[in-house]
């Protein structure tokens, strides 16, 4: 069953602090933002009518405008109140908002100079992002033929479109070989993150997760590791190598819209969906949802 094109959805998104029909939320084919990739975008998901970490991740959108040099024609405490607005009108409790922002079709060329940083917040019902058979399996991943940039090639750490650019060649090829995602290294040969979202390995009562220090330091993943703490688990931050995929006994990845999702396999690698994972992931549930986390680990 085909799913509905993104532009031809029923509802209301919000440019520029005006709330527009959802199919007459266009940007003009000359903009800045399609040529030169000067775009920068954020997701966040709302539980029960609560935007998750809504002030973080509008300050993080601020700063990625300022990390390329795009200067924001908001504020935090506009982008949030815009997105209790677009939830309201389109009469959504729990959902998936994506609020972004890009250089216009003022100037055509390198120099953007004389655009305008234009800015939208839309929101839709989204379920898990993986099905219930993928979550409790784990994923399949394989790793990719293109590496995450040196800090001293690409903005790295703001989330801007261009970047997901080998992200979804990367992906693409791991779905068309059977996988479900790929693994994708950085410029050292180091274990990066996903396509999307970020990674952790398990072995014996520690969870590692790499270091991001040429990739998005994602705010689920700074959740996570404050859950993985607080239940009691040791925790690690540091490099890891290829090679030592096979050590670990338990792996997954965290995200936004992957929220948190096991890890099956990568490569020849194989994954067991242990009770570490699941206690993390269920404990990330109730988070999100306001409910209390009773599980500690001995």
């Amino acid at each position: 069953m085909a799913l509905l094109p993104f532009d031809q959805r029923d509802g209301t998104i919000m440019i520029n602090g005006k709330m527009i029909d959802w199919k007459d939320a266009k940007v003009h084919v000359l903009s800045h933002a399609l040529h030169y990739g000067s775009a920068v975008f954020e997701g966040e998901r709302a539980y029960n009518g609560v935007i998750f970490k809504g002030r973080a991740h509008s300050e993080r959108l601020i700063k990625s405008c300022e990390l390329i040099d795009m200067q924001p024609s908001f504020t935090a405490d506009e982008l949030d109140a815009a997105k209790e607005e677009v939830m309201k009108v389109n009469g959504l409790t729990d959902a998936y908002i994506r609020a972004f922002a890009w250089r216009g079709s003022e100037q055509m060329g390198i120099s953007a100079q004389d655009t305008q940083t234009h800015w939208g917040i839309a929101a839709w019902e989204w379920p898990s992002y993986f099905s219930e058979d993928i979550r409790e399996k784990g994923l399949k991943l394989m790793t990719s033929d293109w590496k995450r940039p040196s800090p001293e090639c690409a903005p790295v750490h703001a989330k801007a479109a261009g970047l997901y650019m080998i992200c979804t060649m990367s992906k693409h090829k791991a779905e068309n070989a059977g996988f479900d995602d790929a693994l994708m290294l950085d410029y050292r040969g180091y274990v990066a993150e996903a396509t999307g979202a970020n990674l952790f390995f398990v072995k014996n009562n520690t969870v590692t997760t790499p270091t991001p220090d040429c990739f998005l330091n994602g705010i689920t993943r700074q959740t996570v590791i404050e859950l993985i703490k607080e239940l009691g688990y040791e925790f690690e931050e540091r490099h890891i190598k290829p090679e030592e995929l096979g050590d670990f006994e338990q792996a997954f990845l965290t995200g936004t819209a992957a929220e948190v999702t096991a890890i099956g396999a990568i490569d020849d690698h194989r994954f067991t969906v242990g009770d570490t994972v699941k206690t993390i992931r269920s404990a990330y549930e109730n988070l999100v949802r306001g409910q209390a986390i009773d599980s500690k680990v001995a």
